[in-house]
């Protein structure tokens, strides 16, 4: 392999949680332990992710949220770690969804205190529909939460996958004392509102080391080596086979907020984690190790410099080797392309790069040539598979306010959904439009970034519907269908048949009553959708 070098120290990888579950500050200790800030609440106080955020828009200042996911980059131990970090709020889960497919791993954090909750789920689903290696980081041991052994079941049964810890705490809350590294057998003291540092880790050969004695009262020691015992009695050695295919998360505990366990995580991470891995297209699979160049993109966002209406697409690179100025084949649009000043984002500063590999996600100007799921080669035809849409939770229809300005809607709108800030479908066999969103802020946005980047204004008129449902079939049972059904189906963006139920209970009728047709919850662009379950 020509770039083998380049590949084998790259890491790619995504945080995701349940808001307020500890990502933001989780992202920042490890942009502090890479050297990529110097000083702690950066994350927090946004100066990293300037260049990654739409704050242009008054609705974000005045709430406080971003929109949009921050791709950060930084070196760790010779390893370069392309860190994606994505929105928490549930409003813009189908931003973090399409992010996951540009990863090759993820760190999931769960609060100790709340344990599973309803977004740490549906992003646990979309990483078992990649297989994605998971790694669980259970954060805020400072506080009294569950029973870390109830916590284990917890993920088990709620994420539906194998667990198994490579840390062990002593006590939380107000008796925290520390974790025990299964990995390494190594115990690790904890000192509130102080660093932890390699000075604070102390090796040892087995659990039944004397100094743990010295380290812990009498019965803090006796408990720790009986949680060990039973640990190791119920799972076997750790092997990075079942974690890399999906099938096992490894659990470590700690503390985000006192910079505690996050160490041992990104220690254990960079020796784990996979490198790139192979991507599936249309027509085969790509390999990282091949010589020619290709890449997807997974993201557009507009105005991320507010004194600039620029457009960025945010390109993964699959394979071989991307260069500056070098003419590539737009897939869909069948002509080449070229890029003076592709963007890679390095913590505090978006560069301009030369050149980039195999997990490397970088930004290319976009002045309307891309959507969602295109794909970039050295001349082959093909577009990488994979990249999720979900039924919506919420429905509006769009009405124009000003006549004069249809066209300008009509681009606005086609622009905003190619950027995935919402779904658009259209009556089929009409012109009626209705936007589905997750969350009613998405609207807010889409009706604020319409007046201001396209003049033109619009209102919503919410709908009945609960649930989107893309469905197949065969040609005369989905003709009679829609037919019978013309007020609840529509078309999404590509053209694909969509039936817009008023109810669970009118959806379950249309299943009992229509056996010839499948009914899915999700989309994937270029690929066959995923039933409902």
């Amino acid at each position: 392999m020509k770039y083998a070098n380049e590949i084998s120290r790259r890491r790619t990888f995504a945080i995701i949680s349940h808001p307020d579950a500890g990502k933001t500050t989780l992202t920042e200790k490890f942009l502090l332990f890479g050297g990529a800030i110097q000083t702690a609440g950066a994350v927090k106080s946004n100066k990293i992710k300037k260049h990654a955020t739409s704050d242009f828009m008054e609705i974000e200042r005045q709430r406080g949220i971003s929109v949009a996911t921050s791709v950060m980059t930084f070196e760790y131990r010779d390893t370069l770690i392309n860190l994606l970090d994505t929105p928490g709020h549930k409003d813009f889960a189908e931003d973090t969804y399409r992010t996951l497919t540009a990863v090759d791993s993820v760190v999931l954090v769960v609060d100790a205190v709340k344990g599973v909750e309803e977004q740490t789920e549906r992003l646990m689903e979309v990483c078992r529909m990649r297989d994605t290696p998971v790694i669980i980081f259970v954060n805020k041991m400072d506080r009294d939460g569950k029973n870390p052994f109830d916590l284990l079941d917890e993920l088990e049964a709620k994420l539906r996958i194998s667990v198994q810890p490579l840390s062990w705490p002593v006590n939380m809350g107000r008796d925290f004392k520390g974790v025990y590294n299964l990995f390494n057998k190594s115990v690790l003291l904890f000192n509130p509102n102080q660093k932890a540092s390699d000075e604070d880790l102390i090796m040892l050969e087995t659990i039944a080391d004397k100094r743990i004695d010295a380290l812990f009262n009498e019965s803090d020691a006796a408990q720790l080596r009986s949680d060990v015992e039973l640990l190791e009695g119920v799972y076997d050695p750790f092997g990075e086979g079942p974690y890399r295919k999906g099938e096992m998360a490894p659990v470590f505990f700690g503390s985000a907020l006192n910079n505690f366990g996050v160490k041992d995580l990104l220690d254990t991470f960079v020796e784990i984690a996979p490198r790139p891995q192979a991507r599936p297209t249309s027509v085969r699979t790509v390999e990282p190790g091949e010589d020619r160049f290709s890449g997807f993109v997974f993201k557009i966002h507009a105005n991320l410099d507010p004194r600039h209406r620029d457009r960025i697409a945010f390109l993964r690179i699959c394979s071989g080797r991307f260069e500056r100025n070098t003419f590539y084949h737009h897939v869909r649009l069948d002509k080449d392309v070229r890029f003076s000043n592709p963007y890679s984002f390095l913590a505090r500063e978006k560069n301009v790069v030369d050149d980039a590999y195999p997990g490397d996600v970088i930004g290319l100007f976009d002045t309307g040539n891309f959507k969602i799921g295109d794909t970039l080669t050295e001349g082959e035809d093909f577009y990488f598979t994979g990249i999720p849409s979900f039924s919506p939770e919420l429905f509006k229809e769009l009405i124009n306010k000003d006549p004069m300005k249809t066209k300008q809607l009509e681009k606005g709108i086609r622009q905003l959904t190619d950027e995935g800030v919402a779904q658009l479908f259209t009556q089929h066999g009409g012109n009626r439009k209705i936007i589905g969103c997750v969350g009613d802020l998405q609207f807010e946005v889409i009706q604020y970034r319409l007046l201001h980047e396209y003049g033109a204004a619009c209102v919503f008129n919410t709908l009945p519907f609960y649930k989107a449902c893309w469905i197949t079939g065969d040609a005369q049972s989905i003709d009679t269908f829609t037919r019978f059904k013309q007020a609840n189906v529509v078309e999404d963006k590509d053209g694909h048949l969509v039936y817009l139920a008023q109810s669970e209970w009118f959806l379950n009728t249309e299943r009992q009553n229509h056996p010839e047709i499948t009914f899915h919850f999700t989309s994937e662009i270029h690929k066959k959708e995923q039933p409902v379950k």
